[in-house]
């Protein structure tokens, strides 16, 4: 019986896109898709949300690419920009399955710690969890096994009556190879409707 529901946070209840800061700074999309790709690359931003400090992350770049300091800059100098608003499909969901009383609810989410604290003062809900485990301040991120485990070991959360909700398919994998039933996001609605056909909302 599941008891517990485990969220991940970008692109399930929050908005985050870099797009939303680099069309203020591009005037050309695909200039912008290639610097995105590139040189701001998912890879480099993801050593941040496993704990390597911003600055340090910055500076790796601006050594690499030195004729995008300027830019490189910009990712954390103008984070903020990136938020956009949350996901109010997944939030009013998330909302539902709280006031029920049947679950303990948390978040896993690849976040970096110096960026968390933004988000957080951003969107209330975030105080909804009963619980939250960031990448950044335990310095290791999904898909590893260790990092759901330190959740699964706080709040003593049993696998097999815990759902994980994620975007990244790749963490849905993971997730279920330590026994936790999951649900790949792709929409509120379809997230809504499975959660339905489990009997769970």
């Amino acid at each position: 019986m599941i008891n517990t529901i485990i969220f991940d946070l970008g692109a399930v209840l929050i908005d985050w896109n870099p797009d939303y800061l680099y069309r203020k700074i591009f005037a050309d999309e695909e200039e912008m898709k290639n610097f995105l790709t590139n040189v701001t690359s998912s890879d480099w931003n993801e050593e941040q949300d496993a704990g390597r400090p911003l600055q340090e992350g910055t500076d790796i770049l601006v050594k690499q690419f030195p004729e995008h300091e300027g830019n490189i800059r910009a990712f954390y100098s103008r984070w903020d920009e990136m938020l956009g608003d949350p996901l109010h499909g997944t939030v009013e969901i998330f909302k539902q399955l709280k006031q029920s009383n049947r679950y303990k609810i948390y978040a896993l989410t690849n976040w970096s710690a110096e960026t968390f604290p933004v988000a957080q003062a951003r969107y209330d809900f975030l105080n909804w969890f009963d619980g939250i485990v960031v990448s950044g301040t335990e310095k290791m991120r999904k898909p590893t096994p260790a990092f759901y485990q330190i959740l699964i070991d706080r709040y003593q959360v049993k696998p097999e009556e815990a759902l994980f909700i994620d975007d990244n398919y790749r963490n849905i994998l993971a997730a279920e190879k330590m026994g936790i039933k999951s649900i790949h996001f792709t929409s509120a609605e379809e997230l809504k409707h499975n959660l339905q056909e489990l009997e769970l909302l």
